[in-house]
Protein backbone atom coordinates (compact mmCIF):
# COMPACT_ATOMS: atom_id res chain seq x y z
CA UNK A 1 0.00 0.00 0.00
CA UNK A 2 3.17 2.30 0.35
CA UNK A 3 2.56 3.69 3.98
CA UNK A 4 3.47 2.57 7.49
CA UNK A 5 -0.09 2.07 9.10
CA UNK A 6 -0.58 3.83 12.80
CA UNK A 7 0.39 1.77 16.07
CA UNK A 8 -2.60 1.78 17.34
CA UNK A 9 -4.01 0.02 14.63
CA UNK A 10 -1.52 -2.63 14.06
CA UNK A 11 -1.91 -2.99 18.25
CA UNK A 12 -5.61 -3.80 17.74
CA UNK A 13 -5.26 -5.71 15.06
CA UNK A 14 -2.36 -7.38 17.02
CA UNK A 15 -4.93 -8.13 20.23
CA UNK A 16 -8.19 -8.30 18.36
CA UNK A 17 -7.53 -9.27 14.43
CA UNK A 18 -10.35 -8.51 12.31
CA UNK A 19 -13.99 -8.35 13.06
CA UNK A 20 -17.17 -6.55 14.48
CA UNK A 21 -16.87 -4.30 17.30
CA UNK A 22 -20.31 -3.36 19.13
CA UNK A 23 -22.12 -5.59 16.65
CA UNK A 24 -21.87 -3.11 13.21
CA UNK A 25 -18.52 -1.72 13.40
CA UNK A 26 -16.14 -4.16 11.17
CA UNK A 27 -12.35 -3.80 11.33
CA UNK A 28 -10.46 -4.46 8.27
CA UNK A 29 -7.35 -6.69 8.38
CA UNK A 30 -4.89 -7.17 6.31
CA UNK A 31 -4.37 -10.71 4.92
CA UNK A 32 -7.80 -11.52 5.76
CA UNK A 33 -8.54 -14.51 4.16
CA UNK A 34 -12.08 -12.88 2.34
CA UNK A 35 -11.30 -9.64 0.45
CA UNK A 36 -14.32 -8.41 1.77
CA UNK A 37 -12.73 -7.65 4.81
CA UNK A 38 -9.39 -7.12 3.84
CA UNK A 39 -7.56 -4.20 4.33
CA UNK A 40 -5.45 -4.27 0.84
CA UNK A 41 -7.81 -5.35 -1.20
CA UNK A 42 -10.44 -2.77 -0.02
CA UNK A 43 -8.12 0.19 -0.21
CA UNK A 44 -7.35 -0.92 -3.90
CA UNK A 45 -11.51 -0.83 -4.17
CA UNK A 46 -12.34 1.83 -2.26
CA UNK A 47 -9.45 3.70 -4.29
CA UNK A 48 -11.48 2.77 -7.80
CA UNK A 49 -15.15 3.22 -6.53
CA UNK A 50 -13.99 6.75 -5.02
CA UNK A 51 -12.15 7.62 -8.17
CA UNK A 52 -15.26 6.07 -10.52
CA UNK A 53 -17.98 8.63 -8.26
CA UNK A 54 -15.75 12.09 -8.24
CA UNK A 55 -14.87 11.13 -11.98
CA UNK A 56 -19.20 11.06 -12.22
CA UNK A 57 -19.40 14.59 -10.45
CA UNK A 58 -19.68 14.03 -6.61
CA UNK A 59 -18.24 16.12 -4.52
CA UNK A 60 -14.73 15.16 -3.49
CA UNK A 61 -13.75 16.15 0.71
CA UNK A 62 -12.07 19.31 0.57
CA UNK A 63 -8.99 17.57 2.40
CA UNK A 64 -8.28 16.06 -1.04
CA UNK A 65 -8.43 18.53 -3.41
CA UNK A 66 -5.01 19.68 -3.73
CA UNK A 67 -4.31 15.82 -4.95
CA UNK A 68 -1.52 15.18 -2.28
CA UNK A 69 -3.76 13.56 0.35
CA UNK A 70 -5.63 9.97 0.16
CA UNK A 71 -8.13 7.80 1.85
CA UNK A 72 -7.47 4.42 3.58
CA UNK A 73 -10.39 2.66 4.39
CA UNK A 74 -9.74 1.04 7.98
CA UNK A 75 -13.38 0.25 8.91
CA UNK A 76 -16.70 -0.11 7.92
CA UNK A 77 -20.41 -0.51 9.08
CA UNK A 78 -21.79 -3.13 7.25
CA UNK A 79 -25.55 -1.99 8.05
CA UNK A 80 -25.24 1.10 6.41
CA UNK A 81 -22.69 0.68 3.63
CA UNK A 82 -20.35 3.77 5.87
CA UNK A 83 -16.74 3.98 5.19
CA UNK A 84 -14.02 4.54 7.70
CA UNK A 85 -10.97 5.95 6.40
CA UNK A 86 -7.85 7.43 7.40
CA UNK A 87 -6.77 11.01 5.68
CA UNK A 88 -3.28 9.75 4.20
CA UNK A 89 -1.13 13.39 4.27
CA UNK A 90 2.07 13.41 3.04
CA UNK A 91 3.46 15.79 5.64
CA UNK A 92 1.37 13.93 8.78
CA UNK A 93 2.79 10.86 10.85
CA UNK A 94 0.74 7.85 10.73
CA UNK A 95 -0.58 8.58 14.50
CA UNK A 96 -1.73 12.21 13.20
CA UNK A 97 -4.19 10.97 10.65
CA UNK A 98 -7.61 12.16 10.98
CA UNK A 99 -10.53 9.67 10.80
CA UNK A 100 -12.77 10.57 8.01
CA UNK A 101 -16.31 8.91 7.32
CA UNK A 102 -18.32 8.72 4.29
CA UNK A 103 -22.37 7.93 4.71
CA UNK A 104 -21.34 5.12 1.84
CA UNK A 105 -24.99 5.40 -0.27
CA UNK A 106 -24.47 9.29 -0.24
CA UNK A 107 -21.83 12.48 -0.83
CA UNK A 108 -21.85 13.06 2.79
CA UNK A 109 -18.14 12.82 4.32
CA UNK A 110 -17.52 13.52 8.34
CA UNK A 111 -13.98 14.31 9.59
CA UNK A 112 -12.92 12.96 13.00
CA UNK A 113 -9.26 14.41 14.22
CA UNK A 114 -8.77 11.27 16.11
CA UNK A 115 -7.35 7.71 15.81
CA UNK A 116 -8.88 4.59 14.41
CA UNK A 117 -8.92 3.15 18.40
CA UNK A 118 -10.29 6.60 19.96
CA UNK A 119 -12.88 6.62 17.39
CA UNK A 120 -13.73 3.13 17.76
CA UNK A 121 -14.17 3.80 21.89
CA UNK A 122 -15.76 6.91 21.27
CA UNK A 123 -18.65 4.87 19.26
CA UNK A 124 -18.68 1.87 21.84
CA UNK A 125 -18.83 4.40 24.93
CA UNK A 126 -21.13 6.67 23.06
CA UNK A 127 -19.41 9.47 23.48
CA UNK A 128 -19.14 10.32 19.98
CA UNK A 129 -19.85 13.56 18.44
CA UNK A 130 -20.40 11.83 14.65
CA UNK A 131 -23.54 12.29 13.55
CA UNK A 132 -23.88 8.62 11.90
CA UNK A 133 -23.27 6.97 15.48
CA UNK A 134 -25.30 8.90 17.79
CA UNK A 135 -28.39 6.82 17.17
CA UNK A 136 -26.53 3.77 18.30
CA UNK A 137 -28.84 2.54 21.00
CA UNK A 138 -31.56 2.25 18.43
CA UNK A 139 -29.48 -0.28 16.49
CA UNK A 140 -27.75 -1.84 18.97
CA UNK A 141 -28.58 -3.89 22.06
CA UNK A 142 -26.52 -2.09 25.13
CA UNK A 143 -25.45 -5.26 25.99
CA UNK A 144 -23.59 -5.51 22.29
CA UNK A 145 -21.68 -2.42 22.52
CA UNK A 146 -19.22 -4.03 24.62
CA UNK A 147 -18.51 -7.27 22.18
CA UNK A 148 -16.06 -8.26 19.50
CA UNK A 149 -16.53 -10.77 17.22
CA UNK A 150 -13.46 -12.06 15.51
CA UNK A 151 -13.63 -12.58 11.99
CA UNK A 152 -12.50 -16.36 13.03
CA UNK A 153 -15.53 -16.78 15.20
CA UNK A 154 -17.71 -15.05 12.28
CA UNK A 155 -15.80 -17.22 9.41
CA UNK A 156 -16.30 -20.37 11.33
CA UNK A 157 -19.84 -20.32 11.62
Amino acid sequence: MGIVLPADYKRLVEVYGGGVFAGILRLLEPDCPDAMYDLVAQTAEREEILAELWEAGEDKPSELQDGRARLVPWGYDEGTGLFLYWLVRPEAEPEEWTVVLNEGRGPLWEAHPMSCSQFLLEVVAGTTSSFYFTDLDDVVDPEDRNRFEPNSQIFNR
